[in-house]
């Protein structure tokens, strides 16, 4: 499974990537990345088991992550490949 999920509200600065990169591991099995965006949101790309996917966008949603989040919207979709481990850019 291909998750892409952009999150929206206080999530640069606050080290968002890195623990979403430390949750993706914790899960495991989950390639992928996090990326901060121009316009203040941080993209995640995560592939993997279905499981391991939708724990990762149950974390995001949730209230556990660092700064504020106030929304996240998902696309999912069928895995592309090509990434080695889970990455911050």
């Amino acid at each position: 499974m291909r998750l892409v999920a952009w999150v929206r509200g206080h999530v640069q600065g606050v080290g968002f990537r890195w623990f979403t990169r430390a949750k993706a591991l914790e899960i495991g099995g989950l390639s992928g990345f996090a990326l901060n965006l121009a316009d203040g949101r941080v993209q995640v790309v995560a592939e993997g088991p279905p499981m391991g996917c939708q724990g990762l966008l149950d974390w995001l949603q949730g209230d556990d992550t660092p700064g504020r989040v106030d929304g996240v919207t998902e696309i999912w979709d069928t895995p592309r490949g090509g990434y080695d481990g889970f990455a911050i850019r």
